[in-house]
């Protein structure tokens, strides 16, 4: 290609269709804090402080088509969040009546599932 300069930065943001747009914004709202719902959706900013040595990332995965990853959804995306706390998350949502997994630790940090009401699977992450 020959030029030195970055083509993608990152992800910009995930798109996808709603049968029900405001019971959709409300459910993100209540259970997930996404306080600042437009009609056209939300804007995430990740910061790191200058003293901080960590690094927020957003990451753009690809799986094989007959993949079972997404199991029990049937949707060909799953949305993954990076949460701050998931244990204290998990235990909010389960007394607000989300059916949501247990939280199982990786390498890369602790995770959780769940799925809303449109039968999208969600991936919850706190980074290590």
């Amino acid at each position: 290609m020959g030029d030195t300069k970055n083509r993608v930065l990152g992800i910009g943001g995930v798109f996808f269709k709603t049968q029900n747009k405001k019971e959709l914004h409300d459910w993100y709202k209540k259970h997930l804090g996404f306080n600042k719902i437009e009609d056209w959706g939300t804007a995430f900013e990740q910061q790191v402080k200058e003293s901080s040595e960590k690094t927020n990332y957003t990451v753009w995965g690809t799986f094989p088509s007959d993949t079972e990853y997404f199991n029990p959804s049937n949707k060909s995306y799953m949305i993954n969040y990076i949460v701050e706390d998931l244990q204290w998350l998990s235990e909010q949502l389960k007394k607000e009546g989300v059916d949501i997994s247990e939280i199982e630790e990786h390498e890369e940090g602790l995770f959780a599932w769940l799925i809303d009401p449109e039968g999208t699977k969600l991936e919850l992450w706190e980074p290590k």
